[in-house]
């Protein structure tokens, strides 16, 4: 490849993996300055791509997550031509993943060997467990076959970074009454990927009305389906406290989130995309695991404290409790995470003095 070479990036479909995917984007600028980087992604995840400098275009993906239909995918591919890409990256694992770059005539398309992938791609990974971490695969992509296990690790690897607009922060912040002159912290309850992830309500209720006795405004972040949780946990307050808490959970645009996770000095948060995004605008981060592991996919920061249980049913990596007693995230107490909260505190302020 040269300079100006074009590439085409099949994105992943989760907010989360779209982050970490940034630092592919990162590694390919770093060998190839000049290049285009157009990354083909869900709607959902473009906001997101909008916010990585190294993206040149966001091209939304017309086929729903997990739909096949090889006509929308032929016609993509087709109108895709035109563009005269040198090189595809297919992050994704599937099949119907690797169709659109085939179909766009991409003459050099590399990914790790996934479902029915043979002839879809010429350049085929064998086995991407070779890696611990998925930021690695993704970064590995950019390497050759035979150097990238001696030339890609996790301590190599460029953490995503998103650009913050700070007007649009500002407005934010009017917007839902938030006071710039009051230190915030944000709690990203909710868990896409099922329950087994959810630290109880309870739990951050307690977390929240402790950081509002200290002098802190609360934000709680989510999507319309995590209103229950993030009602829950305002409600589970004082009423002296529930005006410094505040419900933005299916009231903000992805972007908004961004913007307002970059105006919070600490974020606590599940194992979700919410995390992910908040590490990539450099605050705080406690993270709270409970069926998941951070040895898979942790939150890409030098600022975190990763937090979890010991008990030996976890971690199982299931969407809910096949014990049905949650007790991987009920025995995570609140003044255990309070604890680490204090200990990333206490590191921070040594580190700047």
């Amino acid at each position: 490849m040269t300079n100006n070479t074009r590439i085409l990036i099949i994105g992943p479909s989760w907010v989360g993996d779209m982050v970490m995917s940034q630092s592919l984007y990162k590694r390919l600028k770093e060998h190839y300055p000049e290049a285009l980087i157009d990354v083909l992604a869900p709607a959902w995840c473009k906001p997101i791509l909008e916010r990585m400098p190294e993206v040149h275009r966001a091209i939304e993906m017309p086929v729903g997550h997990g739909q096949f239909n090889l006509s929308e995918r032929w016609n993509l591919g087709k109108s895709l031509r035109k563009e005269h890409y040198d090189h595809a990256y297919v992050l994704p694992n599937s099949a119907k993943s690797a169709l659109i770059p085939l179909f766009a005539k991409v003459p050099k398309r590399t990914g790790w060997k996934g479902e029915l992938r043979f002839g879809l791609l010429n350049d085929l990974r064998p086995d991407r467990k070779v890696f611990q971490y998925m930021v690695e695969r993704y970064v590995a992509l950019a390497h050759d076959k035979k150097t990238m296990l001696s030339d890609v690790n996790i301590e190599n690897v460029s953490h995503p970074t998103l650009n913050i607009d700070k007007e649009n922060q500002a407005i934010c912040m009017k917007k839902f009454g938030i006071l710039p002159t009051l230190p915030i912290v944000g709690i990203c309850p909710g868990a896409e990927f099922g329950p087994a992830k959810r630290w109880p309500d309870s739990h951050y209720a307690t977390v929240a009305k402790q950081l509002i006795e200290e002098g802190n405004q609360i934000c709680i972040f989510g999507g319309p389906k995590d209103k229950p949780v993030t009602n829950s946990i305002r409600n589970a307050l004082p009423p002296e406290q529930q005006n410094m808490c505040f419900d933005l959970a299916g009231e903000t645009s992805l972007v908004d989130a961004v913007d307002l996770l970059a105006a919070c000095h600490t974020v606590f948060s599940n194992d979700s995309g919410l995390m992910h995004v908040a590490a990539a605008v450099g605050t705080n981060i406690i993270a709270i695991y409970g069926s998941s592991s951070p040895k898979y996919t942790p939150p890409l920061s030098n600022n975190v404290k990763i937090v979890h249980t010991d008990i030996n049913c976890r971690p199982c990596f299931k969407r809910e409790c096949p014990l049905k007693h949650l007790n991987c995230l009920t025995e995570l107490s609140p003044s255990q995470v309070i604890y680490e909260y204090r200990e990333l505190h206490i590191a921070n302020f040594s580190s700047q003095s």
